[in-house]
C-alpha cells in the first residue's frame, strides 16, 4: 500500500506533482556523485524531526547511503510541525529560524529562499560579507503573497506579563522598567545585583544558583522563579545548573543592559547572522510562510523523492544488537503490522528512555544502572489551546494588536506559562482580520490538567487570560487543543548520572543518537540539525566515537568553571 507523504489532516498537503510517497516496499535510490561512496548500505533512522530529516537529506547529498525515515506518529516535523486548523496554523512552541551556525542557516536558505521586497537585500547582509547564500535570490524576485516555498524575515519582539503590566524580554533597567517595578523592588533589584557580583555562588549545583549569579535574586524571585518552576514544576534549586547554561548560557543583567545601550544609540546592524548578539537578544529570524513545518514538510518530500523510505505511523518496539553493534529494529505500524528493519547503520531521536527499553542485548540484559538511569529520567508535557478572537483586551499604545512573537506570564494566580501570538510570527498563519493566539501550559501526562477534555481545556484557558486581563471569554470565536507529550527533557530526576546511559548506548559503534529527545538535551531545532551532520559526518568518515556529537550546544567556558569549581567553592 503507498501513500503519499503528508503530515496527517493537520499539515500542508503535499504538492500534487509530488513523487514523494510513504511505503511498504523498498524504493532504488537515485544514483548521485560522491567522494564517500557506500553502495547497498542503509541508514534507519527512528523520527521524522529536524533531527531525522537532516540526518536523511545529508545521507542523499553526500553518499550513496539510502536513509530509511520510522516516524511513530502521522505527523512530519516533530514538535517543528504545523497544526491546521479551519484555515489557522499553529506552532508549537513557537520556532525562531536563526542560528550562529553558518552552515544551519545556509542549509535552511537552501531549502527554502528568503521573499523578495524592501529592506530585504540590507537585512541578508550576512556576515557583512557580499556573498551570495546558497538559496537567496531564489524567488525571482516574487514576494511571500505570490509564492509559498519562502521564508520571512521577521521582527523579534518577547515581554514578560507581570503585576497586569509588560516589562521587557530580556529585562533591562531601564526607566520604563524601574517605574513599574516601583522605588522598593528596584532598590531590592540593585542591592541585590550588586551582592551577587561581588560574592558569587560557587559551585553552581543548581539553576537558581545559575540565574542569581547572573541576575541577582530579587531579580530572580521577581521575574524568572515562577515562570520556570511553571515549565519544570519542580523547584529551581532541584534543577541542575547545567540547564542554564544549555539554554541561557552568556545571558546576564550586565548583557542585557548593554545589548540595549547599544541597540538604542548605536548604530542599526543589518546583519541577520547577529554573530555577537546572544541567541535571547537577536532582533530578527527567518520564518517559513506557513510555519515550521511547511520546511520540514518540503525536506521529507525531497527525501522521497530521491528515491528513500519515509514510513509514518510505525514505532519502534526493539532493538537487536549483536556485540557491539545494533543489527535491527523491529517497528509496529498503527495498523497493527509487525516488520523487522536492518540496517548498517542506525540514528536515534526517540526519547532516550524509550530507547534503552528497547534495547535487546544478546546473551546478556542491559546493565542494571543502566536501566536505573533511564527508568528516572523525567520529561515535561505541554499543550497549547489555540483561541480565534478579533481583538485582545490590551493593546500597542497606538491601539494595534500587540507586536509580541510571544509574551511570558509571570503571574503567579494563573497557570499559563506563555502566550504566542500567532499572526507575528507570520500573516499567513491566520484567517485575514482575526487575531489567532496560543496559550501554553506546562504540566506531566499524570496530572489533572493533563487529562481535562479539550472543551474544559478550551474553556480553562480563556478564562485563565480574562482573569489578567488580557481577552474577554465570551468574545473567543473558536478554539484549538495540542497535545504534545515528552516535549522538555528535564535536567532533574537520574539526569546527574546520565553519563552512565550516555557510555552504554555510545559502546555500540553503529548507533548514534541525535536530538532533543534522543540525548535528552534541551536543544533548539538548529542544535538539533548540527548533531544530525555531525553523525552523518562520522559515518562517513568512519568515525564510531560520539563525543564531537555530545559536545554540541555546551558551552564550554562553564564546563571549564564547572571541572574546577571544587578549588574556588565558596558559601553563598
Amino acid at each position: 500500500m503507498r501513500r503519499t507523504v503528508k503530515a496527517g489532516q493537520n499539515a500542508l498537503p503535499v504538492r500534487s506533482n509530488s513523487r514523494a510517497e510513504v511505503c511498504r516496499e523498498p524504493l532504488v535510490s537515485s544514483a548521485r556523485d560522491s567522494t564517500m561512496s557506500s553502495p547497498g548500505k542503509t541508514a534507519l533512522i527512528i523520527g521524522a524531526g529536524p533531527a531525522g530529516l537532516t540526518a536523511a537529506l545529508e545521507f542523499l547529498e553526500q553518499s550513496d547511503i539510502k536513509p530509511i525515515v520510522l516516524e511513530a506518529s502521522r505527523e512530519i516535523g516533530g514538535i517543528s510541525r504545523t497544526v491546521r486548523y479551519k484555515g489557522n496554523r499553529m506552532d508549537i512552541g513557537g520556532h525562531r529560524f536563526f542560528s550562529k551556525s553558518d552552515r544551519v542557516m545556509e542549509w535552511w536558505l537552501k531549502q527554502m529562499p528568503t521573499e523578495a521586497g524592501a529592506d530585504n537585500s540590507a537585512a541578508i547582509s550576512y556576515q557583512d560579507q557580499s556573498r551570495t547564500i546558497a538559496g537567496m535570490g531564489a524567488t525571482g524576485g516574487k514576494t511571500a503573497g505570490e509564492q509559498d516555498l519562502v521564508m520571512l524575515i521577521r521582527p523579534r519582539k518577547s515581554r514578560i506579563y507581570f503585576l497586569r503590566r509588560f516589562f521587557d524580554y530580556p529585562i533591562t533597567l531601564t526607566k520604563d522598567t524601574l517605574s513599574k517595578l516601583g522605588i522598593v523592588r528596584t532598590v531590592k533589584v540593585g542591592c541585590s545585583y550588586m551582592a551577587s557580583q561581588a560574592l558569587q555562588i560557587k559551585p553552581e549545583k543548581s539553576l537558581e544558583d545559575f540565574l542569581i549569579n547572573r541576575f541577582g535574586r530579587q531579580l530572580y524571585l521577581t521575574f524568572f522563579k515562577s515562570y520556570t518552576e511553571k515549565v519544570w514544576g519542580t523547584a529551581c534549586d532541584e534543577i541542575s545548573a547545567e540547564w542554564g547554561a544549555q539554554r541561557i548560557k552568556g545571558l546576564s543583567l550586565t548583557t542585557a543592559v548593554k545589548h540595549f545601550l547599544k541597540k538604542t544609540f548605536g548604530k542599526r546592524d543589518h546583519n541577520i547572522a547577529q554573530k555577537g548578539t546572544d541567541t535571547s537578544l537577536i532582533e530578527r529570524f527567518l520564518y517559513p510562510k506557513y510555519g515550521p513545518g511547511q520546511l520540514w514538510e518540503h525536506v521529507a518530500e525531497k527525501v522521497a523523492e530521491a528515491g528513500s523510505e519515509i514510513h509514518l505511523g510505525w514505532m519502534a518496539t526493539r532493538v537487536h544488537t549483536e556485540g557491539n553493534r545494533v543489527v535491527s529494529v523491529d517497528a509496529i505500524s498503527d495498523e497493527g503490522e509487525m516488520r523487522n528493519f536492518a540496517a548498517d547503520y542506525f540514528l536515534s531521536t526517540m526519547p532516550v528512555r524509550d530507547l534503552v527499553n528497547a534495547i535487546e542485548v544478546t546473551g546478556t540484559p542491559v546493565p542494571v544502572n543502566v536501566k536505573q538511569v533511564s527508568d528516572g529520567l523525567i520529561y515535561r508535557d505541554f499543550f497549547t489551546i489555540g483561541i480565534l478572537i478579533d481583538k485582545l483586551s490590551v493593546t500597542e499604545p497606538d491601539g494595534g494588536l500587540l507586536k509580541d512573537t510571544w509574551i511570558y506570564i509571570q503571574e503567579p494566580d494563573v497557570q499559563i506559562g506563555r502566550l504566542q501570538i500567532f499572526n507575528n510570527w507570520s500573516p499567513y498563519l491566520t484567517e485575514q482580520g482575526k487575531v489567532w493566539i496560543g496559550l501554553e501550559y506546562f504540566c506531566y501526562e499524570t496530572d489533572a490538567l493533563w487529562k481535562k477534555p479539550d472543551d474544559e481545556l478550551k474553556q480553562f484557558g480563556a478564562l485563565e487570560l480574562e482573569k489578567i486581563g488580557i481577552l474577554k471569554a465570551c468574545d473567543v470565536l473558536d478554539s484549538h487543543v495540542v497535545r504534545v507529550p515528552k516535549t522538555y527533557p528535564a535536567y532533574f530526576g537520574t539526569y546527574d548520572r546520565f553519563e552512565e546511559l550516555r557510555a552504554f548506548t555510545d559502546s555500540f559503534e553503529n548507533l548514534f543518537l541525535i536530538g532533543r529527545n534522543g540525548m535528552h538535551k534541551y536543544n533548539n531545532q538548529d542544535h538539533s540539525m548540527l548533531t544530525a551532520m555531525q553523525a552523518v559526518e562520522n559515518i562517513l568518515r568512519g568515525k564510531t566515537g560520539k563525543d564531537n556529537i555530545w559536545s554540541i550546544n555546551t558551552e564550554q567556558d562553564y564546563h571549564e568553571q564547572k571541572s574546577g569549581d571544587g578549588q574556588a567553592a565558596q558559601s553563598r
